[in-house]
Order: structure tokens, then sequence, then C-alpha cells
């Protein structure tokens, strides 16, 4: 048998004698396996059950006492006893009140056999009728408005907690806030009264929750005196109504602390701890403040405790002193065990409270007192001691403890009997563990005297030589801190005064699993996603596991949720939620250990939703405050940093929210400064550094009085659209300010400077008209919020004027300067404001050119504007063309628009000229070139001419030449002894007096341009009984001639010699529907190769790219060309420049026969290349189109 330690230790590592096993052969003490609770309520038609039910043999008997008198269960009626060997349980039947009372009490069981008699605790049994509410005649309670009331409850006492609610006759809930509350004790308190709680029908509802029955109490009448002037007080306790009190708390219960006050404006309660810190992470705060509740009581909780009630006027406080008490519990409970005759045996009885508990002992549920003087045991410190034990001293003990908060019981048996020693354990196990773990080899040994156990190596020494080794008292060998060498076998040998046994323990040492690489922790935003990784390495003869956990349970993928994913080590968490945040555990295993690395997860975000709002002090309304309250919103892991603070006017603006400011994160309420007459409804939004949250519930509505206006509208203008009116116009209060239904406006209006009394009107909408006035005259003027209620404040003066005119005056021109050729400054005097009739808004500058100091331009001419402000008298006019003749007007503008112009002509002086246009590198032979060029487009003045330079591109700008081309008509330039085997960077300027312009930049050279040649585009299309080759010729490309050949099967076609300046050439004379092959070549060479059928069905051949190392073709037929190479063409003319194929058809000229003969200028270029007229008839045309019919002669090869 191979047992894996990491699962069986567990087990046996319990304090070796808990659970004695003894041998079937024996006879066994009794043994209480199960009783009633300490505390028993019945309810009437409830069963009454008293449990009591014990192990042993041979079979017990039982027996009860009642009050500590016997008590016989069987042979009272009604009850029925259960017929069980194990059990001396009894049921109550036919319940009801005065049944219930006749069997009230404090029962015990003794449960016996010839070995002693164990005992149950004490279980009291109280019985509780029907819940009735006391007859009583309840008086109208008259209060004035704004005093405290108290309506009392007083529920019927009950054995259990009750629920207490607070309705009315419609079975609503009396609403609770910080004004209006029930105490613990189920009164109803007031801090002050008002109209609107003046009600008939205030109810008590009690709900027994052990009945399951409710009953009320009757409706209390309560009636609230109004009044025109409530007074201000401090805050006086209603609860308690002492300075100071003295509670006893017990250790582990809930503590519950509560200060009810009265006074007008409301208290607000806080609570205090003068004695230490308040254990935050344990207390509540319920019951708007008023009730402070401390979870798990411990000592440390011991002290005072404050109540504090505040409010504008003064404060009130109550002091509770409290004192942390505890029922009993074990220090040290007293254990069963077996003996040998001879022995001494100890049973310790340890408990602790406070006060302290006494401890009393029994022996087969009879006290010591009682039993006779001359017993052999003795009680020392807690502790029965029996010496020199023999198998007449077995018996059952009890131990119990109590103090005023509670029993503590405990049976504990001694059981002397001689027995063989005896290994329970089975022999020759093998154990496996991993290194560094701790092993535990198991050796139950039984007998008595129980038998002494040793573990021995292979040698026969013992183990406990190395401190790694330990035993423990039940047998077990323990192996800390293990080490391959471990590896072996281990023998457990047991002893006592009869016999010794032996059983050997096989040990096996495995690799510990180990995480390589565990989570990290990190902090992630909702809605996102976040992997973990996990590596591991596990010992290679074991099965590994890696899973993963999330606070403590196990994750799988889910069947169709996507919200884990998890595989090799990774788990993808998807759509991150604030649930989702939490501690994940990798968890690496094998069926010998477990390593865990635990990473933290933070999900983080806005903020949740603030849950409640409340306000109070709706008295304040008439001074047009509020306070509002709410409840912390979820933080989401980031601090709340503010709460926004909303409102809606359902009457006037619905759905419309509008801000009445923030209060920081910390605060959670704030008295609000409201405008008069608007329809209030909240609500709260918090925010924090990733946004604000979602908003809260909305308040209930409250609307604030009506009142006079408190703003009055501003922005106020006066500005005629006509010459004889002026039109005032403001901006018109928001309905916010109205403070009231309706708002209007009282314009007044004078001339300025007089003393004379104000024009007036009130109007409704936000502008009023002036008419018959003169001219552009200044005003004073006044706007006036009204309403109903009254005038607004007294309104500032404002000066508007009325309607202008167009400007008379004209700018007087001080003169132009020239800056440059392209810039000039233009100055003009000061205009007389008298004649711009209204505000001088500046000036207007138009300019525009009329073309160059040679020639005037006839087209229509762009104008350009300049407006410059009333306080600027000059202005610089830049991106002028030089060399030319400007016209320029400036004028005053007002708003009513522009004034007459003063006019001006200029002429700026010459720059630079623009660059050339056009250069084109054309290739004369190896070593010369042309350039072509067209003059500039901007002369900018007269052309001088031209400098051209340029140097080879490779030798980083070594070597240039430059040279004027002193012609302004020179279009030409031919360059010779240029290297063959360079490229060149050409540079050309055009020049006037002013210098070199801007230049135009071309690289060429010969090397590249006469030594390929390029057929770019090339195609091919047929006729009936011709077909045309066409090409593009690339720019600066030398001329060239180049042969053409037409092949058909069985057919030959001369082809001509053609100038690859012509782009095209036809060959006529072919037959109908018949495929031809067309091959090119240049000096012999093989430059390309395609394919053509007439009647319009083309086929690309081949479309060849020769290279600069083309190479001489071998002597081949056209024959022996390949079919599948062929490739179908459309009827339409094709491209054939894209289907390049490296040359292996080396065909050459000389397979088509007859000599050719070629003739070349001086320079090494074909005759004829720049012949005229007479060489381009023979080649057929040289347009890129091609010849469109075939009569296009061609040249016959000699």
């Amino acid at each position: 048998m191979v047992v894996a330690l990491r699962y069986v230790w567990p087990l046996f590592l319990c304090s070796p004698c808990l659970l004695i096993q003894i041998p079937e052969e024996l006879m066994e003490p009794p043994v209480i396996t199960e009783q009633s609770p300490r505390r028993l309520v019945v309810f009437p038609t409830d069963d009454i059950s008293l449990k009591c039910e014990a192990s042993g043999k041979p079979e017990v008997q039982f027996r009860w006492t009642r009050d500590g008198v016997h008590f016989k269960p069987k042979d009272e009626l009604g009850v029925t006893v259960y017929q069980s060997p194990h059990s001396g349980s009894f049921t109550i039947t036919g319940n009801n009140s005065n049944f219930a009372q006749r069997f009230q009490g404090i029962y015990r069981c003794f449960a016996s056999n010839k070995l002693g008699t164990a005992m149950s605790h004490e279980i009291r049994l109280m019985a509780e009728g029907a819940p009735k509410w006391p007859k009583e005649t309840v008086k109208p309670v008259e209060v004035e408005e704004g005093e405290s009331v108290v309506l009392p409850c007083h529920p019927p006492p009950s054995a259990e907690p009750l629920r207490i609610y607070w309705m009315n006759s419609k079975i609503l809930h009396i609403k609770q806030d910080e004004r209006v509350t029930m105490g613990q004790n189920g009164n109803l308190y007031f801090a002050n009264v008002l109209t609107s709680d003046n009600h008939s029908d205030y109810i008590c509802h009690a709900h027994f929750p052990g009945t399951r029955t409710i009953i009320q109490k009757e409706p209390i009448d309560l009636r609230v005196k109004a009044t025109n002037s409530m007074i201000d007080r401090k805050p006086r306790l209603l609860f308690p109504t002492n300075s100071s009190s003295h509670l006893v708390a017990l250790q582990g219960q809930p503590l519950v602390l509560e200060c009810i006050a009265e006074g007008f404006p409301t208290p607000t309660i806080k609570w205090l701890r003068p004695s230490g810190p308040m254990p935050a992470d344990r207390v509540t705060y319920q019951n708007h403040n008023k009730t402070l509740q401390l979870l798990n009581v411990g000592e440390e909780d011991d002290g005072e405790y404050r109540c504090l009630a505040e409010n504008s006027l003064g404060s009130a406080r109550h002091d509770y002193y409290v004192t942390v008490e505890a029922a009993p519990y074990w220090l040290h409970k007293p254990q069963s065990h077996l003996y040998g005759p001879g022995e001494t045996a100890r049973l310790d009885c340890q408990v602790q409270g406070r006060p302290q508990p006494e401890i009393t002992w029994r022996i087969n549920g009879i006290p010591v007192e009682e039993l006779a003087k001359d017993q052999k045991y003795r009680i020392q410190r807690g502790a029965l001691i029996l010496s020199n034990v023999q198998p007449s001293d077995t018996m059952v003990t009890q131990c119990e403890a109590g103090n005023r908060h509670g029993l503590l019981l405990a049976n504990a048996y001694i059981y002397v009997v001689q027995l063989p020693a005896k290994i329970l354990t089975a022999d020759n196990q093998t154990y496996m563990a991993v290194r560094g773990s701790t092993a535990y080899l198991l050796c139950k040994a039984f007998g008595a005297p129980v038998p002494s156990v040793q573990w021995l190596d292979e040698d026969g020494t013992t183990v406990l030589q190395d401190e790694r080794f330990f035993p423990y008292a039940n047998g077990t060998l323990g192996i800390r801190d293990l080490q391959a060498n471990d590896t072996g076998r281990y023998f457990c040998q047991a002893a006592n005064d009869q016999n010794n046994v032996t059983i050997v323990a096989n040990l096996q040492i495995k690799d510990a699993t180990q995480i390589t690489q565990g989570p990290r922790s990190t902090i992630e935003k909702k809605g996102s996603r976040v992997t973990f990784t996990c590596q591991a390495s596990f010992d290679p003869s074991l099965q590994p596991s890696i899973t993963w956990r999330g606070d403590g349970r196990d994750l799988q993928e889910l069947g169709d949720s996507d919200k884990y994913f998890i595989e090799d080590g990774r788990l993808v968490i998807h759509s991150l939620d604030y649930s989702d945040q939490g501690n994940y555990s990798c968890v690496a295993s094998t069926e010998l250990d477990m390593v865990e690395s635990r990473a933290q997860l933070l999900v983080v975000g806005s903020p949740g939703s603030v849950p409640r709002l409340a306000l109070s002090d709706l008295h304040l309304l008439k001074q047009s405050q509020v306070r509002l309250s709410w409840s912390p919103a979820e933080d989401h892991n980031a601090p709340i940093e503010k709460y926004d603070i909303e409102f809606e006017d359902k009457e006037m603006a619905p759905e419309k929210w509008y801000s009445l400011g923030k209060v920081p994160g910390n605060q959670t309420s704030t008295t609000l400064k409201l405008s008069p007459y608007v329809h209030y409804t909240f609500r709260v939004t918090a925010i924090n550094k990733y946004g604000p949250g979602e908003p809260s519930p909305v308040s209930e509505t409250v609307v604030t009085p009506e009142a006079a206006p408190e703003k009055n509208p501003v922005n106020v203008k006066g500005e005629g659209n006509e010459t004889t009116n002026m039109v005032i116009t403001w901006k018109p209060l928001r309905w916010m300010d109205w403070n009231a239904p309706q708002v209007q406006y009282r314009v007044q209006w004078r001339p300025q400077g007089t003393r004379g009394p104000w024009q007036e009107q009130i109007v409704s909408d936000p502008f009023l008209v002036v008419s018959n006035t003169s001219t552009f005259v200044p005003y004073e003027i006044k706007v006036q919020a009204v309403n109903r209620q009254g005038k607004g404040p007294e309104p500032q003066v404002t000066i508007g004027y009325s309607g202008e005119d167009y400007p008379q005056a004209v700018p007087e021109l001080e003169g132009i300067e020239i800056l440059n050729s392209s810039a000039v400054l233009v100055k003009w005097r000061p205009v007389d404001l008298v004649q711009v009739k209204g505000h001088l808004r500046g000036y207007n500058v138009t300019y525009w050119r009329e073309g160059s100091q040679r020639k005037h331009s006839k087209r229509h001419t762009h104008r350009d504007h300049v407006v410059v402000p009333a306080n600027t008298t000059s202005v610089i006019l830049s991106g002028l063309r030089p060399y030319s003749s400007y016209h320029l007007e400036v004028q005053a503008f007002n708003g009513r628009g522009l004034g007459p112009a003063s006019e001006f002509t200029f002429s700026t002086p010459e720059g630079v000229p623009g660059h050339p246009e056009a250069l084109h590198v054309e290739c004369q032979s190896n070593t010369s070139l042309r350039l072509h060029w067209q003059p500039p487009l901007s002369h900018n003045g007269v052309l001088t001419g031209y400098v051209l330079s340029y140097r080879p591109l490779d030798e980083g700008g070594k070597g240039q030449l430059s040279f004027n081309l002193r012609d302004p008509e020179l279009r030409t330039h031919n360059l010779t002894d240029l290297s063959p085997h360079l490229r060149y960077r050409f540079q050309l300027q055009a020049t006037t007096k002013e210098g070199p312009g801007e230049a135009i930049v071309r690289e060429g050279g010969t090397m590249a341009l006469s030594g390929i040649s390029d057929f770019g585009n090339i195609s091919a299309t047929a006729g009936e009984n011709y077909s045309v080759v066409s090409w593009v010729p690339r720019e600066g490309q030398c001329n060239f001639r180049f042969h053409i050949l037409f092949k058909a099967l069985g057919e030959e076609k001369g082809g001509a010699y053609v100038s690859y300046s012509q782009s095209s050439y036809t060959q006529g004379d072919l037959q109908p529907d018949t495929d031809y092959e067309i091959h090119l070549f240049k000096e012999r060479m093989f430059q390309h190769r395609m394919a053509v059928k007439t009647n319009g069905t083309v086929k690309d051949k081949e479309d060849t790219q020769v290279d600069s190392e083309a190479r001489p073709m071998k002597d081949e037929t056209f024959g022996e060309y390949s079919d599948n190479e062929e490739k179908a063409f459309g009827s339409s003319q094709p491209s054939l420049n894209g289907d390049i194929k490296p040359l292996g058809s080396d065909d050459s000229l000389a397979d088509y026969g007859g000599s050719v003969d070629v003739q070349f200028n001086e320079d090494g270029s074909f005759i004829g290349q720049y012949s005229g007229k007479k060489e381009k008839e023979v080649a057929g045309g040289n347009d890129s189109s091609g010849a469109t019919s075939p009569i296009n002669p061609a040249v016959a090869l000699e």
C-alpha cells in the first residue's frame, strides 16, 4: 500500500486519544452523543421534544431529573418515550398553554452502564403562550408645533426577540429620518413635530416570530397645534434620560448603544470614545447615527463611549461605561483515556471567563462532595488525579464550570484495563513525500498499560539521534526537512509489560513542486481584461496539475460564458467587473504536494451610485435653504474626490439637470442655498479620478416660496439698426432667477449728460426699440427685473448709442515706403471721428496688381484686403510680385459700413526670377547630351540670361562646373566631353540684374541611357493582313536603330530596321488568321519577343526586357521555339511590358540569312537619327499610336 502523505497526515495528528478505538471484545463506558440545547422555548401547538442519546457497552440505561428531582417520562400523561437501544429521548404531545406550563423546568439526563454514568447539560424548558396586548385606553397626544413627543409601544414580554413596526391604518410604514425615529425599546420619538405629523392613526405592531403572529396596539391620535413662531432650543436626550449609565457586554457578542435626542433645529448625533480609538472595522452606525453597533466584542472594547447631540444652539451628551465580561470557555477540556493497572490517571479541567468561573467535579453524576471521604482521588488546581488505578476504578467523570453568564460541562471517562501491545497500523506500508517537506509515518499502538513506541533504522539504532526526527504521543514519527537520502525502511516497535510487536514502514522521497513564475498583482480598469501566467516544475514521476483559484474557490471555464479562459498556465478574465476583484491563486500540485502563488486583482473605475438621499430641516425652506444628506457611494478602489449635487425642476425644465455645486468626497451632507420659487428635485453623483458614477435615485420634491428678483439682466446694450433708432437688448434672466411664475423687465433711458427724467417702459421680451432718435447719440440705459413680488436690485447704468450712418471721412495718405521687391509700408493720417458718424471700427486696405511694369494686364485681377484696427494708421503689404504695378485704396469703416476711399498707385522693384520650366536631358552620344528648357513663368524683372551648373553624382559634389549663358532667348545647350560611365546632376537658373533665381534640377547621363534599350509599354495589334508594333520611348534614351522580324510557320517576313524614337512600326502583307512571332534585335543581339495573330487575336509569346549583358543568340531556328510558352492575347491592344522572361531562346539575326548593312555617323549614332522628314517617312511615323492602315511602307532588307 502506497500512502500519499499530503492527504493522510492531517487525519492522525489530532491529539492522540480524543477518539479511542476500543477493541470490540471490551466493554465501553457510556458517552453522550446527542442532547437538546440548553434553552428550549416552546409555543402552543408545538411538539415538545427532549433529546438524550448515548453509546456504550453493555447497553446504556437512561434516567431524567427535573429541577433536581427524579422524573419518569413514561409515567407522565401525554409523554411518548423513544423505544431505541441508545436513546432516552421523549416527546410531549397535545401542547397548549396550560399543558406546556406544567412541564416547564430544568431537565438533566443520565446515561449509565456497568462502567459508569455520563450526564447531559441542563436543559431549560420554557413554555410561552399566545401574546396579547393589555387592554388600555389610549388618550390623544396634544403637542405644539416644534415641541418633542414620545409615542409609547410597550409590547408584551417574550422569551424570543420581537420585531416592532410603526404603521398607519393604511398599513403604510411611518417614515423615519433624523427627526422621527423608533428606539430599540419600540417607542416612536419625535425630535420636534410639524403640522404634517398631525394624524390619528399611529399604530405600533409587534411581530412574534416564535408564534408567527403579529399583534397591534390601539391607534394613537397625535394632535399638533400650529404656531407662527417655532422656538429654537438646544438638544435634550430623550433616551437615555440620565447623563451616564453602566453596561455589561459579553465577549464575542454584539454591543448596541443608543442615543435619541430632541431639539429644534433637529439635532445630529455623533459618537466618541474618550478611552481609546473607535474600532472602525467592527463599528456600524444605524438609525441616522442614533444607534452604534459594535460587533464581536472583545476585552479591548472595555471603556467609555460617548454620544453627542448637537444643533446650532448647543449640545447634550450621554456617557456609556461598558464592562466586557465573558461566559465560561475552555482552556483545557478533560479527555477520556485508557489506563493500565498501577498507572496514575489525571484529568485536567481548565476554564476561563469573566468573572472567573467556579469548577465542580462529579463522578458518575454524583458531586464529589457527596462521595465517601475514603476515595483515593484528589483534586489539585482544577485537575482530578487518581493514583495506582485498578480495573475497579473505571468511572465517568464530569467537570462543570459556571459563572453568571453560563455553564460548561464535559464528560470524560477513566477506563482501567490490561491488554497486550498491538499495532493497529498495517505492516509494510509505503509512504511518499517531497523533498523539504515533513513526512509522517504511522504506528498506532493499543494496549494497557499503554505501550511505549520507538522507531529504529535498518541498523536497529534509534532514529531520534537526528534532530529532524520527532515522535508524537500517538506513535507517529515525523521527519522534517526531508532529504533525498531519507529514502529507506523504518521500523516501529511497540511494547508494554506483556509483549512487544514491530512493523516496517517504507519511505520514498520525490522532488518538490516549485512555481518558477507566479502571477503578479495588478490594477485594471472595469471592462478591460487581465491575464495571469504561471509556470511550475514537477517531479517527472508524478502527475502534474496547474489549476486556478479565485478567493479560495476553484475556477473553471464556464459552458456558454467567455468570462474565464484557462490554458497552458494562463488565466484570462474578460470584461472585468468589480465583482471580479480579489485574490487569484495559481495552484501547482501533484498527489504529494501543492504550492500556491497568489496575486491580487483590483478593479478600478468610476464610483457606484449614491444609494440614498434624505432631506431634512425643511422648515428652512422659508429662508430658501434645505439640508441634503446621502450615503457614501462605493469608491471602486479610487477615493471619491467630490460629490456633484444637481437639481431638476419638473415644472420649468423637465429632464434637464443643473449643478448646485460640488462638495469634498469625505462629506455626506450639506446645507443648500436655494433660489425662490423653484420645484427642486435633487440627485447626487460621486466623482473620482476615473470620472463620475451613476447618479443617485432622485429625492423628494420641495418648493421654495416666491420672492422679488435678486438679479438684473446682464449684457445690456444699446445699438441702432437704423440711423434714427436705438435697439436696447439684454440677456434675459434664467427661469431659476425669476423667483416667481413670470418675470418682466423695466427699461429706462435718457440722453447722456442730461439731468432730465428717465423715460421707461415695462416689457416681457428681452429687447426694446427706441424710435425717432438723432444719428449716433449716446444714451444712459437701465434694465431692471420685475415680478409680482417686487422689483430687483437697483440696476447699473449702461451707455448705448443710437444708429450709425456711413462714414464721410476720407483717410489722407502720408506715403508708401518700398521695403523690398515684395513688400511696402503704407501710412495715412487718422480720420476726424466726427466725420465717422459712428464707432470707428478700423480701416479697410484694398490692393491689386495691374500687371508688370512692361505690360499691364487686361484680365480681371484678384483684389486683396487687409483690415487694420482703429488705433493703427499703417500697414505692411507683403507677398507682392516684384517688378509690378499695384493700385491701392484705404477706407474707414464703422458698424454701418465703409466710407469713401483714398486711392494711390505704386510699383515694386525688380527681383530674382522664378525657376526655368521643363528642363529635359537628351542623349546625343556616349559623351554628349543636349539640354532643353523653357523660360520661367515669373520673370520678376528683365531676364539677363541663365547660369548652368553640373557635376558627377558619385563624386560628392567635387568637380562642379558652372558657366553663364548670357542670351536670355536661349532654349537649348549642348554638353560634350562627358564620361559615358557617369551620371550627372544639372542645375539651371534664370538671372535678372538682381541675380540668379530659383534653380531647376535634373539628373542624367550617357552611361545608363545609351547602353540599354527600353521598350516601355510595348504592344502589338493586328488587322486582317497587317500588324502594328507600338512602344513609348523613354525620356533621355539615346536614339538607335533595331531590327523587327515577323515569322509564321512556313513563312518568313524580312521585317525592317526601325528608329527607336519613331514609337511604332507597321508590318503589311501578312496572311489572315495566322500566328506570327515578332523578334527584336539590336546589333545582332536579341532584345524582345512577342506573338500576334491576324484578324485581331493577339498572343504574348514572351515579353522579355533585355538587360545590359544581353548575350548573342545561338544558331537556332524559330521551329524550335517551345509552344507551351505561348500566352494568348485578347483582341484589344495589350501591354506586354509586365511579363518579362529571362533570355532563354538565344536567337540571332544570322538565323534569318542575308547580311545587314548598318551605317553610323562619326559620333557612333545611327545615320538618319536627326535626318528630318525623309527618314521619318521611311520609318513610318513617330506618334505613339502607330499607323492606322496597312499602307505603311517599310524599309526592305538589303
